[in-house]
């Protein structure tokens, strides 16, 4: 348990350190989802880098802890610690867990949305490459392009097209 809120509590200190210039907007209040890949954050970075057009923003390797003490599980040396990265506008947090496991994303769906339904398709069949289709892309009473995926590591999409206001 200690080890489990030291290695949150370092991970998430260098991302929402006071310091960092996004603390000086506004509204601070955030609500940010962290996914955890069990061992397979580096391949699920990249994947949403080449098909949804991710960008990095922070990434710290078990071996780069500044606390001597915090270490992951034997052979996690150069796994993910902590990563942020963004699509769009919205910043999301993953890391590759304390040690092999099985990743599950289980009650949480990311919704994106797309400027127009070519977009919403390019998405939608780069996020399901691998993956599995929940519910093809279709036009519905709310959007004109809305489906529903699981992706390669298991983390459920929703992907649809803004609706101009």
């Amino acid at each position: 348990m200690v080890t489990e809120t030291l290695r949150l509590y370092a991970g998430l200190r260098r991302h929402f350190d006071f310091f960092n210039p996004i603390h000086y907007q506004e509204n601070l209040m955030q609500v940010q989802a962290y996914l955890s890949f069990e061992g397979r954050c580096e391949e699920a970075l990249e994947f949403y880098k080449k098909n949804a057009g991710a960008e990095v923003t922070t990434l710290m390797r078990w071996s780069e802890s500044p606390d001597p003490d915090m270490k992951g599980a034997p052979g996690y040396e150069k796994k993910i610690m902590h990563a942020a990265f963004k699509i769009g506008d919205t910043t999301l947090m993953a890391d590759d867990g304390m040690g092999p496991g099985t990743a599950e994303f289980k009650g949480v769906t990311l919704a994106l949305s797309a400027s127009s339904d070519a977009e919403t398709k390019r998405l939608f069949d780069a996020l399901s490459e691998g993956g599995s289709v929940q519910m093809p892309l279709t036009k519905t009473f709310w959007t004109s392009s809305f489906g529903m995926l699981r992706d390669r590591f298991g983390v459920a999409w929703m992907v649809m097209t803004e609706v101009s206001a």
